[in-house]
């Protein structure tokens, strides 16, 4: 009887969705926070929009330079590491060859099961160094253009989620009418972004939206009371 192939689907785009949180959620939350801030100042909605602006421009260059320098670094560690140990393997394989052996026996592996393993790896260096790289270290080896990737996507959705809660003061005169519209749309897109990051993550996509909202309604009630008080 035939068997129905089996094919295993697991999400493999966890940095890219990592970036986009960055950038998004902080795009959402900063300007929201700065134009209500400055509506309890000020009802002129032009000087907002300069403000908005220009805090989105500001904010999409040091966010994605951050994520660009945190995946040069995230490099840099990486092929530090591997070159140490192949130093290693090279200059000291029966110590190395112990430690293989632990991360089997980590997995319930005797001595004499993984012998034969470690045996094979000693003759293939290069595979000897990436399986301490991956068993031992926990790293993988990054993809030489993911600090672009990375730049490019926390920028982008910092820009994409800074024009949610600037929108309406493109549109509308008044800053508290734009203030109202601004909080509405800003809470919903913030629900939206928290439930699907959730449902990314593994987290409760729920709860997820709920703290979002909270996170960015708190940022933003907290800048328009301090307006408000100074004002």
């Amino acid at each position: 009887m035939p068997q129905t192939r089996h094919i295993e689907r697991h999400f493999t785009g966890s940095e890219t969705v990592r970036d986009i949180v960055i950038g998004m959620s902080d795009g959402l939350t900063v300007p929201f926070a700065l134009a209500a801030g400055l509506s309890a100042a000020i009802d002129t909605t032009s000087i907002i929009v300069t403000a908005g602006l220009a805090e989105i421009a500001a904010g999409s260059i040091a966010m994605g330079l951050g994520g660009y320098l945190a995946a040069k670094s995230d490099a840099e560690h990486y092929f530090s590491e591997s070159a140490r140990e192949a130093a290693e393997v090279r200059e000291k394989p029966d110590i190395e060859a112990g430690e293989v052996a632990e991360v089997f026996e980590s997995y319930g592996l005797t001595a004499e099961e993984s012998k034969p393993i470690v045996d094979a790896l000693r003759k293939r260096p290069q595979a000897w160094v990436n399986f301490m790289m991956r068993f031992e270290l926990g790293l993988e080896k990054p993809d030489p253009k993911r600090a672009l990737i990375s730049a490019g996507t926390i920028a982008g959705a910092y820009i994409a989620g800074g024009f949610i809660p600037l929108g309406p003061y493109l549109f509308l005169p008044s800053a508290s009418s734009a203030l109202t519209l601004s909080v509405i749309t800003t809470l919903i897109t913030l629900a939206i972004f928290g439930y699907i990051k959730g449902y990314f993550t593994g987290a409760p996509p729920l709860r997820s939206a709920i703290q979002t909202v909270l996170i960015g309604g708190l940022a933003a009630a907290v800048a328009f009371m301090i307006a408000r008080v100074i004002s």
